[in-house]
């Protein structure tokens, strides 16, 4: 299974960056192709193939590591690119985590991960929200200003997800995700 671990904003938020989204998906552009609305997630682990021998014991420790996490506040906030925004692959909403949770988050579900005998793909942890992928390098330093102006309303993170993706089962050749653990926050 081809997995990675998130933290999934509520439907409140994810319907209200969508307004913000949505009169920007009508501009004609071929090069961008916007994220669905039901993709929307920070990842905090990307772990790509996973046996499906390996992921009991991921799962249980994926659970201690939620079990020992605050819920905490987040807000969708700023925008960039990367790898940067001249040259951009992916337009992004930034994340405003003023207890930098989501990275101590981050740094304990990959320990989870690493321990379960599970290889963490991927750089340093940069909390962000994709809203689109480049088919070609571009300079979107348009769209950066105009995500720039965007805020989410707060919310409570209050569990973390084990997503599947399951490529080029979506509409339109896209990946489809499918939730296969969740688990709530002690608190």
């Amino acid at each position: 299974m081809r997995l990675f671990v998130a933290v999934v904003p509520p439907s409140e938020v994810v319907e209200d960056l969508s307004e913000f989204v949505e009169p920007r998906r009508q501009h004609p552009d071929d090069d961008i192709r916007w994220a669905a609305d039901d993709h929307w997630h920070l990842t905090l682990a990307f772990l790509g193939e996973v046996p499906d021998w390996r992921t009991e014991e991921l799962e249980e420790r994926l659970e201690r590591a939620a079990k020992r996490q605050q819920p905490f506040a987040l807000q969708l906030a700023g925008a960039g690119a990367f790898p940067g925004v001249p040259d951009a692959r992916v337009l992004y909403a930034g994340v405003r985590d003023e207890t930098e949770s989501l990275k101590h988050l981050s740094m304990t579900t990959r320990a989870a991960a690493n321990r379960a005998g599970v290889t963490v793909e991927g750089r340093k942890f940069n909390p962000h929200l994709t809203l689109a992928r480049l088919r070609r390098p571009v300079d979107v330093t348009k769209w950066v200003r105009i995500f720039d102006t965007y805020e989410s309303p707060v919310w409570t993170a209050g569990s973390l997800q084990l997503i599947e993706s399951r490529l080029g089962e979506g509409p339109g050749h896209s990946a489809a995700y499918v939730t296969v653990g969740e688990w709530d926050f002690l608190g």
